[in-house]
């Protein structure tokens, strides 16, 4: 049998593609269908929020199982950038990229810890208890420290001992918020982590 340049490339291309064909299971239907798994996010809940990290506020999606009924628990499951978010366009650092991570750690800390004088640790308390201990300290410290006039009698109404830092993630409005709230304290040191 004699076999020319053609027919070789044509029975070659033929071999070639069957057996590439054959090698990625499209031989038998059954070896396909016992590789398709089911896509890990089709019955998780989607919650747009922020990323905690820096001040840039990028938006990211958290995954999270479970139906919101009484008897289940939600578990974060995957977090990944959103791409509807018009800072980072579904883009993540680092950082943000490995919040699963932050989100599932066992030292994050969950809730409010305070140490008391002289204790060697923290332990944790409610969120009454820290609002109420905070509002104390500030309400002391604005009373010993809050003055109404300069040492050559111009009007100052300044409360230069306490400082208040806002967060990043927050709209405009509640900036403007939180200044008129702190400036109708007095207080001079106001700042926000966007401009960190």
């Amino acid at each position: 049998m004699t076999i020319n340049r053609r027919d070789f490339l044509r029975l070659s291309g033929s071999a070639v593609a069957g057996t590439t064909a054959s090698a990625l299971g499209f031989g038998s239907l059954e070896a396909v269908a016992a590789e398709v798994r089911p896509y890990k996010l089709a019955r998780t809940t989607e919650t747009r929020n922020t990323c905690p990290y820096c001040s840039v506020s990028c938006g990211v999606i958290i995954h999270t199982t479970g139906d919101g009924s009484k008897n289940t628990k939600a578990e974060v499951v995957h977090i990944e950038g959103d791409p509807d978010h018009p800072v980072n366009r579904g883009s993540l650092c680092p950082k943000g990229a490995a919040l699963l991570d932050f989100v599932h750690s066992e030292t994050r800390v969950k809730q409010p810890m305070y140490r008391a004088a002289g204790e060697a640790g923290f332990k944790p308390v409610s969120w009454n208890f820290a609002m109420e201990r905070i509002a104390s300290l500030m309400k002391a410290d604005r009373d010993a420290n809050f003055k109404t006039a300069s040492d050559d009698g111009k009007v100052l109404n300044a409360w230069a001992t306490t400082g208040f830092l806002a967060g990043c993630a927050t709209t405009n409005e509640t900036g403007w918020l939180s200044y008129k709230a702190t400036r109708a304290l007095g207080m001079v040191a106001i700042d926000n982590q966007a401009r960190i």
